[in-house]
């Protein structure tokens, strides 16, 4: 497994396979796809943090089913743009990744990702119990969004 920057990612990938999104925390992680075109990023439920082992398993196993080409993982650096214990908790988490799979991991800045998920969730009125439960799937929704758009920039750019 690598980790690959998103314009590496958009150099290897090719037509019609997915990507998928996490918003790794501390209690779930949350999760998304892309569409075969990736254009449109759709929440997928949460899953509950375990162990690390069993984490991996059922990672690995819902990208085996959707057939994920790569990963797009959210890093949860601060506003200022420095590195705090969740970035190292984030990194440390792929590089243990790495040792189970070939999959690569693309790093992309999270930052009020959690915040714009919030704020779409009570645009659509969903009840604060609702929130709780679909919050970290949007925000690796968002996450996602953000990583789709940039790669399509960049493949238009090199049309």
């Amino acid at each position: 497994m690598a980790t690959l920057t998103i314009e590496e990612l958009a150099q290897t990938l090719r037509p019609a396979q997915a990507i998928a999104g996490l918003d790794l925390g501390t209690k779930t992680i949350g999760l998304a796809m892309s569409d075969l075109s990736r254009r449109f990023a759709t929440p997928r439920p949460v899953l509950k943090r375990v162990k690390f082992t069993q984490d991996a398993q059922v990672l690995l196993a819902f990208a085996e089913k959707e057939k994920v080409a790569a990963f797009i993982i959210g890093l949860p650096v601060n506003m200022d743009g420095s590195a705090g214990p969740r970035v190292q908790a984030t990194r440390a988490f792929v590089r243990t990744m790495g040792e189970k799979t070939t999959l690569p991991f693309i790093f992309w800045d999270e930052r009020l990702s959690t915040v714009a998920a919030e704020r779409a969730l009570l645009e659509m009125d969903v009840s604060r119990a609702k929130r709780a439960e679909r919050i970290d799937s949007a925000a690796a929704s968002f996450i996602l969004q953000g990583a789709l758009d940039r790669l399509s920039a960049l493949t238009r750019a090199a049309d």
